[in-house]
């Protein structure tokens, strides 16, 4: 017995002596081996003014080079607008850029990418019409086409609606998934992308969810207390001719307030799953990604946004969480539980870079956090905020 204790102590030593404690340090500390990709967001806002000039795309690469980015979300259809050769859309934004630069940068931006070894990815607005009321869209459809609140109100805000006392609500246009109209625009606009620019390494997807009222109903059977929105026109109609019950009506129980509940995921979902399978009938090495709201009851539950099923069920390659904050035990918690539902896909995080621009030691901490749990990738937002200090923190 005595003999068996001493050759474990020696074999224990041997394995010490030859590395075993540098593995483990190295599995203790896997940020140092597993840096996750980095990107960052490029939105039509910015004050770079990144696609109105060649210097802007010049710069844009040579800042993602300096920071080590080697993925960028370009905003290119927001609000209804196109900032891209569009002919299907409104595309004066797009004009405007191509007159001050005198030539098409979107192209540039791609060629010069593919030359650095950056990715970029069409960041596009699904369901948001921001403010835009002239948009195509509703000047083709009308307000028929708009999602609206158990109340039948459009979600954008009103100044003389009494209910905006007690409810922060989403001051922009949503769109209704849940309306055919609504899905083959979306759809459009995807495939026009994707052929016009081949160069890009896949689409970006935002907005992809119903409005989400503070505070929020976690589900149907709480209208009562708050706001939910899924009550489109055509939506309405839709569920009643498949299930027979109206939802605009007083729905009786649980499974009734569940089915609806799960048919405007369904919605959402199917259009996830029409629009990666576009993207990917075009190229399978063209990745899908959608930013998504990082608390996932809320998101589930109050926005109907099911990524972690999109994940399960492998219909996007990642998700990118928009864990805005600067409390970095709450970014702790939120990072921990999202990546307990990679299902077939990954888990980027975003940081919200632009609430700690003038605190780099705090970015930093909730940086390296992100990076020791191990999330696929981290992007920033935006660019606008990549100072130089936070750059020398990423070096």
């Amino acid at each position: 017995m005595k003999s068996k204790f001493i050759f474990k102590i020696l074999v224990l030593f041997l394995l010490c002596s030859l590395g075993f404690d540098s593995l483990s340090a190295e599995d203790k500390t896997p940020s140092l081996k597993n840096e996750p990709r980095r990107g960052v967001w490029v939105s039509v806002f910015s004050a770079k003014k990144t696609l109105y000039s060649k210097e802007g795309v010049h710069n844009l690469i040579a800042t993602c080079k300096k920071a080590k980015i080697n993925e960028i979300y370009l905003q290119i259809f927001q609000s209804g607008n196109a900032y891209y050769d569009s002919k299907i859309c409104d595309r004066s934004k797009y004009d405007q850029m191509v007159k001050a630069a005198g030539l098409d940068t979107l192209d540039l931006l791609l060629r010069e990418a593919q030359e650095n070894n950056i990715n970029v990815f069409a960041w596009v607005n699904v369901l948001s019409l921001g403010n835009n009321d002239k948009a195509s869209i509703l000047t083709k459809y009308g307000n028929s086409i708009l999602t609206r609140d158990q109340y039948q109100r459009p979600s954008k805000v009103a100044s003389n609606m009494e209910i905006d006392k007690y409810y922060l609500r989403e001051d922009m246009i949503f769109l209704e998934p849940g309306d055919p109209r609504v899905e083959e625009y979306i759809l459009t606009i995807i495939n026009e992308i994707i052929n016009r620019y081949p160069l890009i390494s896949g689409i970006h997807l935002d907005y992809l969810r119903y409005p989400s009222p503070v505070p929020f109903v976690p589900g149907t059977r709480f209208n009562k207390f708050g706001l939910t929105y899924g009550y489109g026109v055509k939506n309405v109609e839709r569920f009643k001719d498949k299930t027979g019950l109206n939802s605009l009506d007083t729905l009786n129980n649980e499974d009734e307030y569940l089915a609806w509940d799960n048919w405007k995921r369904q919605q959402l979902t199917e259009l996830v799953r029409k629009i990666a399978s576009l993207v990917k009938v075009k190229s399978p090495n063209l990745l899908v990604s959608c930013a998504v709201i990082s608390l996932i009851e809320r998101a589930y539950a109050n926005a109907f946004q099911d990524w972690s099923a999109w994940l399960e069920d492998g219909l996007i390659d990642y998700v990118v969480l928009m864990a805005y904050t600067k409390d970095n035990q709450f970014a702790k918690r939120i990072v921990k539980s999202a990546l307990g539902h990679r299902g077939k896909g990954k888990v980027y995080i975003g940081i919200g870079l632009f609430l700690m621009k003038n605190k780099p030691d705090l970015f930093f901490n909730q940086y390296r956090m992100v990076t020791d749990l191990l999330a696929d990738g981290v992007v920033f937002f935006s660019i606008d905020d990549l100072t130089d200090q936070i750059i020398g923190y990423l070096n």
